[in-house]
């Protein structure tokens, strides 16, 4: 049975989703100045036979984990509804939060979502098909359970809207430029979350020339100088700049021709080989998770091409950032590569003493918060992500001054999604 209404309860707090490719995370917060976190989890493998659901209340001992039946991503955003309703009882749900990969070169900033707004994501669908759909599904399995609930889109391409124009502007005829076609970028939440943090523990190296290198299974890196986005990598979608698990990255666009002429190779057929054929995987043939290939490249050539490919395309992109910015003050690791792999961060590092980056090897194996030498001109440190968090940031400074207080849904919020 649908609710009229929203979560109702005596204090408010927000639900954050943020969904990958066969995933969703999750979290709840307090809307108070330290957005108390209440609970979180994720549910992962949707689309298999063995999705699982895991979650925790803050300060219970352990997280809860169960298998279900999870056949999309709406479906799985049903069990976190349902989840919601027991784990934040006692407060009111006054809105949620959602992750959204392509906001596209109209979406340039985290807004409420309305009618509009999501005509304009169904558009844009045909331009991500790896993320848009799963990202309206979720919208429409929040709307469906609580149709009065505010909903706001919070953007990963926002971040580098105020890229200049020589950054942006892709070098193909202009036309197409002036329709939007430009590079976009993507990861903004997190860079958001980075340089936040930056500002916070060193507030001087915020102010100079920074580069983020946020490597997982997607990577891209930018260029940040006084906080506000300079360059980056990635483009117009999420498939281009450093190679990724199981995306090209940037490559010849002949070798592409290539493929659609002698592998008759449709539009979508192509799409798919780009994003999860390729990368790692591709060059591997074993698997696009780098702990499988640090653990297998002594033995099998292969894995360790892939890690060597790897490494050195992430130094020709520090370089390419540093040189968009004249130079390089300060060096960021994240994402689960960039936070976990020291033997990834000491390689990369390896071959950047050009520019003045000296690795402390220890510090790095321990996984310091700073990790270069005290003789080092570049700081290299590592900041772990926590887009949730930012996610909840954003969507508390988007509600309105005064948070709903009754349980009477208002005339405003039923227009949001009549269609």
């Amino acid at each position: 049975m649908r609710k009229s209404n929203t979560h109702t309860g005596t204090s408010p707090c927000i639900l954050i989703l943020n969904a990958g490719s066969s995933s969703i995370k999750f979290a709840a917060f307090l809307a108070d100045d330290n957005l108390t976190r209440l609970t979180e989890g994720q549910v992962e493998r949707i689309g298999t036979p063995h999705a699982t659901f895991t979650a925790q209340t803050t300060g219970a001992a352990a997280a809860t984990r169960w298998s279900i039946r999870a056949g999309s991503h709406a479906s799985a955003a049903a069990h976190v509804l349902k989840w919601m309703q027991v784990a934040i009882e006692g407060q009111q749900m006054v809105a949620v939060g959602h992750r959204i990969v392509f906001g596209g070169p109209k979406l340039i900033h985290h807004q409420r979502i309305t009618a509009a707004v999501l005509k304009e994501l169904q558009r844009d669908s045909s331009l991500d098909p790896s993320h848009l759909p799963r990202d309206i599904a979720l919208i429409r399995a929040v709307r469906n359970e609580y149709p009065l609930l505010p909903q706001y889109a919070c953007f990963d391409t926002a971040f580098h809207h105020a890229m200049p124009q020589e950054a942006r502007i892709l070098p193909i005829p202009w036309t197409y430029y002036k329709q939007g076609i430009q590079k976009l970028g993507f990861h903004g939440i997190s860079y958001e979350y980075i340089v936040a943090t930056l500002r916070r523990i060193a507030p001087a190296q915020a102010r100079g020339r920074v580069v983020i290198a946020h490597l997982g299974s997607g990577c891209s890196l930018a260029a940040v100088r006084n906080g506000k986005p300079v360059d980056t990598t990635m483009g117009f979608t999420p498939a281009g700049g450093l190679v990724m698990a199981s995306r090209t990255g940037d490559m010849d666009p002949g070798v592409l021709l290539y493929l659609m002429e002698h592998e008759k190779l449709t539009p979508r057929a192509m799409e798919q080989w780009i994003t999860e054929q390729c990368g790692l995987r591709g060059v591997s043939q074993r698997s696009g998770d780098m702990r499988d290939l640090l653990q297998t490249q002594k033995t099998d050539p292969r894995a360790a091409a892939a890690v060597a490919l790897f490494c050195h395309r992430a130094r020709q992109w520090i370089a390419a950032m540093a040189a968009s910015m004249g130079g390089i003050d300060t060096l960021i690791f994240s994402g689960g590569i960039g936070q976990h792999a020291w033997q990834i961060r000491q390689e990369i590092c390896r071959g950047l003493k050009f520019l003045d980056i000296d690795l402390d090897i220890r510090a790095n194996r321990d996984r310091a918060s700073v990790i270069s030498t005290p003789h080092s001109r570049v700081a290299v440190r590592i900041i772990p992500t926590d887009e949730q968090i930012q996610l909840a940031r954003i969507v508390r400074g988007l509600l309105p001054v005064r948070l709903p207080a009754s349980k009477n849904p208002t005339r405003q919020a039923t227009d949001v999604f009549e269609l």
